[in-house]
């Protein structure tokens, strides 16, 4: 990734899921380069670091990168693609790393903590470790396990260039817990998650007159329903959670980035909020599945 001048405001992306599944075919001349495929955490962890490095070159001074990703267990049955049917990769990728080795002191069964390494590895890259919003998910995908709860989060992190960045937390307002105004009325689409502002009410729902007091700062726990993707591409994280995300991290004009832009998810909410969009990819068959949104 060269920057050629090129500066974007935002970053927004989830990087594929260690030892999930292949999205390239054994003879395509990329293959070698697929992230999620290594043979270690280890160096899936090290790639990711060299790709955001890549990212904050070309971000803004006061930009933003948010990064969707869910952990994984150690397991060391043969890894097996999941059917597309099953759902998006943030339900598969709870099931194991099927094929991968328990190196670096895992053991089969082990949680992972991809995400936490991933964070605290970007973190000792140089960049600034914000914040991490849980993406709570009321409809998770079932797991066959019986020793264990069924997982129904992923993590969110919020990361930034500079101790200074642009953060706009009057677009993501969430409604009070119990807010009301004049006429004892109050306000809709209240779960978390949901943003709720004036200048954006077509897209995430309607406020009634609620008064002054009716909203409060956006909270780190944003319930989302994960959504079915109708394409060939099962990795797939909702518009509805990348919404946000654009509306706090850039302006309408701005440039957003995806360097995993996969079934173009980001893109789609970028468009949508009237910012320009860059992605990044290296199966090129996914581009035609967009328009299935």
């Amino acid at each position: 990734m060269h920057g050629d001048g090129v500066r974007v405001q935002m970053c927004v992306t989830s990087p594929p899921y260690f030892g999930l599944r292949s999205y390239l075919q054994d003879d395509h001349p990329d293959k070698h380069l697929e992230i999620g495929r290594e043979v270690t955490a280890r160096a899936y962890i090290r790639n990711l670091v060299e790709i955001f490095r890549a990212v904050r070159e070309v971000l803004a001074d006061d930009g933003t990168l948010w990064i969707v990703i869910g952990d994984t267990y150690a397991a060391t049955r043969t890894w097996q693609a999941p059917s597309t049917r099953g759902g998006p990769k943030h339900a598969a990728a709870q099931q194991g790393a099927g094929g991968m080795r328990t190196g670096d002191g895992l053991k089969p069964k082990d949680m992972m903590g991809i995400p936490w390494e991933l964070a605290f590895a970007l973190r000792r890259d140089g960049w600034y470790l914000r914040q991490d919003i849980v993406w709570a998910k009321p409809n998770p995908m079932p797991e066959s396990v019986s020793d264990r709860c069924t997982r129904s989060h992923e993590y969110l992190f919020l990361l930034t260039k500079n101790r200074r960045y642009y953060f706009d937390q009057d677009a993501i307002r969430e409604p009070s817990a119990d807010s009301r105004g004049p006429g004892n009325t109050r306000p809709v689409s209240a779960s978390p998650g949901e943003c709720v502002s004036s200048s954006n009410a077509n897209l995430h729902g309607s406020l009634h007159k609620t008064g002054a007091r009716s909203t409060r700062n956006s909270r780190d726990v944003w319930t989302i329903a994960s959504k079915p993707f109708r394409g060939g591409h099962f990795a797939v994280f909702p518009v509805t959670l990348v919404t946000p995300c654009v509306l706090a991290g850039s302006r309408i004009g701005d440039t957003v980035l995806d360097p995993f832009m996969g079934s173009g998810t980001t893109a789609v909410a970028a468009l949508r909020l009237q910012r320009h969009f860059i992605g990044c990819k290296l199966n090129r068959s996914f581009i035609d599945l967009q328009h299935l949104h």
